[in-house]
């Protein structure tokens, strides 16, 4: 077998499930852009985006045709298989661009269905899979920040849901998105419970300080976006509209405890590369720290124009700008990493 045909086939065998984050994080930025009146960058990270995703779907296909009993290892593992759920918020994030950005409701819609399909699936496939396996990982080992993909998962199709229910029958699809929203914040304490007990409680070296923990902060971020997504399509149904008190409180709940693990987060990322030396070199998790940053400037726009506030404003604009960034020291981390050659 020809060298390149090797290499081609081993980085299909180790395709890393995270990738689908890459979709994640330039959707949420595409949209941040679009909120902030800035739409040539927002259709051409659309554009990025549809062609993204199109070839991961494409590679995840092939990967499960020829290594499907690696695939599902992966599914099946403490450690790896909450990232598959990444696909589930792609294809949300996806939607949600090609319905704000470019107004094509009716794919959205269907990216919706698929992306609901995918999460029944996926996550029932993984919580089955770790909970009757053996031998189990101690807690230590076994979870990370990539396990409330969960609740980021749940939330995208909430999310989504709110922003096309017009398009179906509005009713069906808010119930939906309603039962999403409050399935993934119960979600979010039992995970986040386990990772606080974690990080407090077990030795934490440098290398297991990763990106994927700024997903302690995202899940919170997409939560109060759902919430607020929800908060706004109120006139259309009247339980919702009853509702409104309930979602508005806890929205600002989410956000302000979302606010709160900022600092926290920037303390273990100077700790990881300033104390402990981990070089800082490109990594498929760090599209989970840029996902985060960029989500938390889209919920706080929304919450601020939800709930009414009028003052906060320059958060979400700082964290856009901070988000763009890391985004594209990101995407230049991964071109040089990905490059024919590279090591």
């Amino acid at each position: 077998m020809p060298d390149h045909e090797r290499r081609a086939g081993s980085t299909l065998a180790t395709l890393s499930p995270a990738y689908f984050a890459f979709v994640m994080a330039t959707g949420i930025v595409s949209i941040a852009a679009e909120l902030r009146g800035l739409h040539r960058l927002a259709v051409l990270l659309l554009w990025v985006n549809v062609i993204a995703y199109g070839a991961l779907c494409a590679l995840s296909l092939a990967r499960l045709a020829r290594y499907r009993d690696r695939m599902l290892a992966d599914l099946t593992s403490h450690q790896k298989g909450a990232a598959f759920l990444t696909t589930v918020a792609g294809t949300n994030v996806l939607g949600s661009q090609l319905a704000l950005v470019a107004e094509r409701p009716g794919i959205a819609v269907a990216l919706w269905w698929l992306g609901l399909a995918l999460w029944g699936v996926l996550l029932y496939a993984f919580l089955t899979a770790v909970t009757f396996r053996e031998p189990k990982p101690d807690l230590a080992t076994g979870i990370s920040g990539v396990w409330l993909l969960l609740v980021v998962s749940t939330e995208s199709v909430a999310v989504l849901g709110a922003t096309v229910a017009p398009s179906i029958a509005p009713r069906g699809v808010l119930f939906v998105s309603l039962v999403a929203h409050l399935v993934g914040a119960m979600l979010y304490l039992l995970v986040i419970g386990l990772i606080f007990y974690r990080w407090t409680f077990f030795s934490m070296g440098g290398d297991q300080a990763t990106p994927p923990y700024w997903i302690n902060m995202g899940a919170l971020a997409i939560t109060t976006l759902a919430g607020s997504n929800l908060i706004l399509a109120a006139p259309r149904w009247d339980l919702l509209r009853q509702l409104e008190p309930f979602l508005q409180g806890t929205t600002i709940l989410f956000w302000a405890f979302a606010t709160w693990w900022v600092p926290l987060l920037v303390i273990m990322g100077v700790w990881r590369h300033g104390v402990k030396r981990v070089p800082l070199r490109y990594d498929p998790q760090f599209w989970a720290l840029v996902f985060p940053l960029v989500m938390y400037s889209v919920a706080t726009t929304k919450m601020i124009e939800a709930i009414g506030l009028p003052f906060g404003s320059w958060i979400p604009a700082a964290f856009f700008w901070i988000g763009l960034g890391a985004w594209t020291i990101t995407a230049v981390g991964m071109a040089v990493a990905e490059r024919p050659g590279s090591r």
